[in-house]
This record gives C-alpha cells, structure tokens and sequence, in this order.
C-alpha cells in the first residue's frame, strides 16, 4: 500500500508511472552498455554497414548535445576509411561516454552514414524514502547522482551499492535499497532510492575453538563484541561490526601476549548469518602455543652520552618473569621518554628478541641507536582563529634555539590544555626541521566555545526552585582574559557577581582581577516536622581585588584584599518581645549575631597543581593553603586557616580515575570575642554527601515539654525527632577527606559532559562553645483554672560536638547539561553521632555558573 500511494502521489505531481531502474532501461535500451560492465555491441545496432570511405556523417535524435558534440566521442569524420570492426568501436566509445540510452549507426551504403541517439535523461530530482535510523544527510552525503547531472543506471547501481554499504556500518545487514525513476516531460526523470533499513543485526553467539588454557567466557570479555542479551540494550556492543571483529582479533592477540603465549595467532574469524538471516554467529579458531618467560633481558646503548648501566634499572622485567608484550611496549615508551629528556626528540629504541623454544624463554635486549641531540628550530600553531598566538606560545616551556626535552613538551601540552580552550586530547608534534638535529614543535588547535550565556531554572533538594541568569567570557578578545556577571535566585540565597581577570598583565606572568558581589542568604532550621523555617537573614556586599604570580613551574601564590559589609536580621514580627530579639524564640546564638559588622581581610594563597587539566582532571595532584586576616579596620578580627589536597591518576593500566582527596580548616578570634556564627564553617550537602545540608557538627536541638513533672522530678522531654526543633550553629574547625573512583564512559559520555563515580566520605566538624548559649529548662505553661498546658515547654540540647569521624559511601552522576551543571547522589552515612542529619538521595541542577 505504501508503494502504491508513492506512485500514485507522483503520477499527481505529473510524472508518468514508477519503473524499477534497471527493468526500465532494459526495455529501453536493449544494447545499452553502461558503466564498467559493458555489454556487446549488438549487430542489429549496425545497419547495412561494410567497408568503405565515409562521404558525410549526420546526427539524429540528439536533443541537448551539439551533433559535433557526439562526433567527438568518435574517431569517424568525413574522407575516413571505415568498416564494421571500426563501426562497432565508435558505438562502445558512445555507449561509454554515458551519454546516451541507446545508439545506432546506419550506413546507406555509399559511406552516408547516420548516427541515430537516444540520450540520457537528465536528473531533476533525487528523493530518498523510508530512512529512519540513518540520517538522510548521511546517505546524500554517500551517494553521487545529483540534479542536473546525466541519469545513468551504472551510477544508480554505484548509489545502491553506497547505501548498503551505509548501513552495513550501522549493524543492519538486511537493508535493502531499491531505486526507481519517474519519467517527466523533456526527457527528465525523478530518482527515487526506497529504502527497507529492516533490524540490526545481532551477534547471536560467539565461539571459540581451540583455546585450552582460558576459558571461552575469559576470551570474550577481552572482546569488544559481545553476545545479543536482553539487558544489553543502553550498548551498541553486541551489533555484528566487521571492523570490530577484526579489531576483536588484535584484543585476543593482545591478551594472550600479556600472558606470555607468544605464539598465540588467530587462525580464523568466521562471520555466519543465521538461517532466519537477521543475526550473526562468529567462531574464531585459535592456537595457544606454549607459555613463554622471559630469560636474559639487557639494554645496550650506541649513544655515547648515554651509559647503559645507568638505564638498566628502568627494565621491570626480570629473568623468570612471564612473558608479557605490553610490558616490553611499556617499557619502550618510559626509555624513550627518559632519553628524551637528554635532549634526543627522535629517540630509536628497538627491542630484539632471541626465542629459546627449548626452554620456552624469550631473551631480551634493547638497544638505543644512535641518533643526534636535537635543538628546537621552531615552534608552529595553527588551528586558533580566537586565541592569540602569544597567548599558547607563553604556556610553552621551550623556545625557538632551547635543546630538546620530552618532558618540557609535556609540560607545555599540560599548560595549553589547562587553558581550558581546546580539545581534550590536544597533543604536540615532533617534526623533522631542517637538519637532523632540529625538530620543529607543532600544535594544533581545535577552539572550543569560550563564551556562555546561561539562563537557567532548576530545583535543588537544598533550595528548592533555582533561577540563574550568567554571562562568562573566558577567553575575552582572544586574550584569556575572563570577564563575568552572573545572578542567581533561589528561596535560600540570592546573588549578583561582577568579575575580571587578566592573567598576563602588561606581557607579564601576573594576574590581576577584582570582583564586585552582592548575597542575600537566608539561614534556616528544621521545624518539628521537619520543615525549613526561616532564621536569620545575611545582606553581604563587597569587593575584591586578587593578584596571583608563578613561583616555580609548579608553585604558585596569590594575595587577595577584600572589604565586606554585612548586615544579619531576623523577621521582628516572629523572633521579637517588646521590640528585642528573644532568645526563647529566634535562640540565644541567633540574637547575638544580630548587627551591622565590617571586615576587611588580606588574604594569601600558596598552590601547587601538575593535574593535566583542571576542569576533568585525570592524573597529578593540586593542593592550596589558604591564609585569610581580618582584622585591618573594620569591626570583625580573626585568622582563618584552610587546606586542599587532591591527587588523581588511573588504576591498574584501566580507564578509571582515582580521586584521593581531603580539605581542612580552622578559624582562630583575635579578640575577646567570640567567632560569629556567620563567620563560622558548616560542613554537610553538598560537600558531605550523605548528609543534609549544614547536617554535620554541632547544633541546638530544642525538644518540647508537653507534661508538667511531679514535685521535685525533672522536665521530660518528647523524645521523637520529628517534634524536634533543629538548629546548626557551625564549628571552628573541620576536616573532610574521600577516596572517590570515577568511570569514564568513553568518547560518547565526555561528549555528553556524563562522568559517574564511587566514593567514601569521611569527616568532622566541631569546636563552637554552644553549651554558653543554651537557654534554661522551660516547663511547660499550664492553665491555673483547668490545669490544662496551653504552651509546651522546652529543654535545649547541645549536640555533635566533637571531632570523631562521620562516614558516609555512595554512587553519584555529574552532568553538564545543557540546563548548567547537574549532581545526582545516593549516599548512605555508615557512621554518624547524635544530632547528625543523614540524607539518601541528593540532587542540584543549575547551582553553579
């Protein structure tokens, strides 16, 4: 029915009815040799023709082509002698010009001979119908007939045979492609490809004979290709892929050559469609071979600046250690790079191999040829439309003239790709200058977008509906200068930031920035049902001016100067008495923070980071120490003390990524006073997965008395924590550390920004002398008349104030989303003290920008 609506849709449109390509031509032209595969000339296409000298030649039935056109495909012109051989020569040179459906020459007999052609429609249209699971700009991209060109059927037949092909890189082996034309007024036709995708074909099963030593279900998890299941279906592994069946065969080499079975080969790989031919089952048949160690390993070198002797403790392999292939390819790469450093780019390392089949061992040498040291001749970039040119060359750790070394190459791609403006694997190539010993250092650049406008709705499970509006240049007129302004609004905290740093100032190695920002953050306790009721309010407005400088390759420092003004309030109409704060209401620490304070603070910053990119590290380590003074004018003095550490790098030769990571921090008053409760840290969501936010450390917990005590027995409290009313009041001092594993996902999860993990959480807050705020025992209010209690009374507790280690483990997914950032966490809190607030499911979209 399908079909039949096609046709008749294109009769209404004005062709005439749909013929299969190739029946069509058939019947139309019945000796047209098209393409390649050419068909004999048949003898009916020569009329009356003998020997003899052509008088005059006349073209008929050409419509586009000039006759003297069609003559120049031929070597036929008037006074030329001429016979059949010669005839039948002249016909195959105009069928192969594919010009023409079909071709006549007659000959009168007296050498008057007429060409009679038929052309060639021409394409108006191409029209693809039934493609759903491969793009339509795909397959145009594949095929090669367009409008406007001369319809032939061999290139019709090539189009079909590109479509397939397409498809059969998708996995879908049962396509099928059908090509149609519909015939149009002046000689034109329409080329429709109807396309069957039919499903993807599955490996049914995989086999494998001959193996001994590992187990058929070992060998197929070395595969990329996997077995057709029902809960394989978020992967795309187990659709058959020739490429990847050839690529399965390398793994399997691979694999057995760790293992030490050198002679391992795969002697087949057969691919066999199923007999309902929609799925693939593959055998492989292998040899093993015996096992091999290794025996003598050694290294000679023929550089004269080299010693042998001092390399040799870089060989890991031992005499009597199995054989492993990856191994001794390891090992190359370290000897290389540790020659490099001595100023030899193109170091020739070569493993020679000895094999003792008697005693099954495999002898070892390396051996460093001899090469020249090597200068740097010149330093190439190209790719950066944006970017400056002097703004990559400065990250460079070598210039034009230095002697060669392979670790300031790699330092420098380290530092062009921390950047953060280019591609993720961006790597530098050594190139042969001019002279043996000079190399010429390439990059080049793919720039990524550097400029974001993110407007934004989200919803946090700490604060609920999330509105951000943020711009960001990061790479500001190409100078790496960043330039922000963001505003952010939630039921909790509201903000405006106004930012910029110029890193190089005046062609210096020193960056110069200030921030301007207003905050409103609303603080908050958990209610008797464990509602969030609004506390205290903090209006922050301020400024900053930061500065920051090198200090080794690797150490870095900065110095900061800001000046705060807050202002801390509470609603009077529900935490005021007689127009002050009551502590029975709003809590005694609450009343005390209450005021307009200042503080200006100097700041210092000690880094140290060879982490290969900051954004999405995957190896080296970054710590921070930072000093904060407050206490030049203003009306607030203390010393706050914090530390970062984070070291990353891959596990056991695998894709994934261990994060060993902690932080700490102390707040010291140098005054009398105490540390305002503003001033203080809080640990919990989003830090402290596992815990609701400000959920660890010491807080006030007000239970309520609902029963007037006997005589001279004391207050009892109710003792369910849902009639609790919860309040954090912060810490002094506070660590956190976590062992955190993440999983790439390959190419598609960086595309998509997807990074999942694993992690343990361990961690404390504590010192905030709480017990000098707690209010007295309140025994509940009781009616004189009926003795009933009208207003319950309270005890105030003091709890979670203490160093001991709370832990927590979980699985967590970051996304940036096109929505801003995204975290989901299930965390569960193994270890907690009294007072803690654990939390199983967290999430926030859109809480940074």
């Amino acid at each position: 029915m399908a079909d039949n609506s096609r046709t008749e849709r294109r009769q209404r449109q004005g062709g005439r009815a749909t013929r299969p390509v190739l029946a069509a031509l058939v019947a139309t032209t019945l000796a047209s040799p098209l393409g390649a595969q050419q068909e004999p000339v048949r003898t009916d296409a020569l009329e009356a023709s003998s020997a003899g000298r052509v008088r005059s030649l006349r073209v008929v039935g050409n419509e586009r082509l000039e006759p003297e056109t069609v003559l120049s495909y031929t070597d036929l012109a008037p006074g030329t002698p001429y016979d059949r051989e010669r005839l039948d020569r002249a016909l195959k040179d105009l069928f192969g010009s594919e010009l023409f459906a079909d071709v006549r020459i007659r000959d009168d007999g007296d050498g008057n001979l007429s060409i009679e052609v038929r052309e060639n429609p021409v394409i108006n249209r191409v029209l693809i119908e039934g493609a759903k699971r491969v793009k339509e700009e795909k397959i145009r991209e594949e095929i090669r007939v367009a409008p406007r060109q001369i319809f032939t059927r061999s290139r019709a037949r090539a189009d079909v045979g590109r479509i397939l092909e397409l498809y059969r890189r998708s996995g879908r082996f049962a396509a099928r492609v059908e090509p149609k034309i519909v015939q149009l007024e002046q000689n034109r036709v329409d080329v429709v490809f109807e396309i069957t995708e039919g499903p993807k074909s599955k490996i049914r099963q995989i086999n494998i004979l001959g193996n001994q030593v590992f187990s058929d279900r070992t060998l197929r998890g070395e595969m990329a290709s996997k077995q057709a299941r029902p809960l394989r279906i978020f992967t795309s592994s187990d659709t058959y892929d020739p490429d990847r069946i050839a690529f399965d065969q390398q793994k399997l080499r691979q694999f057995y050559l760790t293992e030490g079975y050198a002679d391992f080969r795969v002697v087949s790989a057969i691919a066999e469609l199923t007999p309902d031919r929609r799925d693939f089952i593959v055998t492989y048949v292998v040899e093993e071979g015996e096992r091999y160690r290794f025996g003598e390993v050694d290294l000679v070198s023929q550089i004269r600046d080299i010693e042998a002797d001092a390399f040799r403790n870089l060989l890991p392999m031992k005499p009597g250690d199995w054989y492993n292939a990856k191994l001794v390819e390891d090992t190359i790469d370290r000897l290389t790079e540790t020659v490099g450093l001595l100023g030899y780019a193109f170091a020739d390392i070569r493993p020679q191999f000895r094999r003792d089949k008697d005693q099954r061992e495999m002898n070892l040498t390396f051996v460093i040829n001899e090469v020249p040291r090597v200068y740097v001749e010149s330093v190439v970039i190209s790719g950066n439309t944006i970017t400056q040119d002097d703004v990559i060359r400065r990250e460079f750790r070598l210039a034009e003239g230095d002697a060669f070394n392979s670790f300031k190459v790699k330092r420098s791609r380290d530092r062009i790709q921390s950047l953060g403006f280019f591609q993720d694997k961006l790597e530098i190539q050594q190139k042969p200058g001019s002279a043996p010993d000079l190399v010429t250092l390439q990059v080049d650049v793919e720039e990524r977008p550097t400029g974001s406008i993110q407007v934004s709705a989200g919803y946090s499970s700490l604060e609920g509906l999330i509105l951000n509006f943020a711009v960001e240049q990061r790479n500001f007129r190409g100078r790496a200068q960043n330039l922000r302004f963001g505003v952010n609004w939630s039921r909790f905290q509201r903000g405006i930031d106004v930012g910029f740093t110029e890193p190089y100032l005046f062609g210096r190695n020193l960056a110069l920035g200030a921030d301007v920002f207003r905050r409103d953050f609303a603080s908050f306790r958990f209610g008797s049902r464990g509602e969030r009721i609004d506390t205290y309010n903090q209006v922050t407005t301020g400024f900053q001016v930061r500065t920051g400088f090198p200090l080794t390759e690797y150490w870095s420092a900065s110095v900061r100067y800001g000046l705060n003004f807050d202002n801390v309030t509470v609603d009077e109409s529900l935490f005021f008495t007689d127009g002050k704060c009551d502590p029975l209401k709003a809590g005694r620490f609450v009343c005390e923070a209450l005021g307009r304070y200042s503080t200006s603070a100097l700041g210092v910053t000690i880094g140290y980071s060879t982490l290969d990119n900051p954004l999405r590290p995957s190896r080296g380590q970054r710590f921070a120490l930072n000093q904060d003074f407050a206490g030049l004018g203003g009306t607030v003095n203390y010393l706050r003390t914090r530390i970062n550490y984070d070291r990353y790098h891959r596990l056991f030769g695998t894709g994934l990524i261990l994060n060993l990571g902690g932080e700490a921090g102390g707040i010291f008053s140098l005054d009398s006073e105490d540390i305002r409760l503003t001033d203080r840290f809080f640990l919990g969501e989003p830090r402290f997965r596992g815990f609701e936010i400000r959920g660890v450390g010491p807080r006030i917990i007000r239970k309520p008395v609902l029963e007037v005590p006997a005589p001279g027995e004391p207050l009892k409290p109710v003792e369910d924590r849902d009639t609790f009313i919860d309040d954090s009041i912060g810490g002094e001092l506070y660590y956190l550390g976590r062992v955190e594993v993440i999983i790439p996902l390959g190419a598609t999860g960086d595309e998509l920004g997807i990074r999942p993990s694993a992690y343990v959480d361990v961690g404390a807050l504590w010192r905030a002398n709480g017990r000098e705020v707690l209010l007295p025992p309140k025994p509940p209010t009781v009616d004189p008349e009926t003795g009933e209690v009208t207003a319950p009374g309270f005890i105030e507790e003091y709890a979670g104030d203490t160093p001991s280690p709370r832990i927590s483990v979980g699985i967590g997914v970051n996304w940036n989303s096109p929505f801003g950032p995204f975290r989901i966490d299930l965390a569960k809190a193994l270890r907690k003290v009294e007072g803690d607030r654990d939390q199983l499911f967290q999430f926030n979209v859109g809480t940074q920008f």
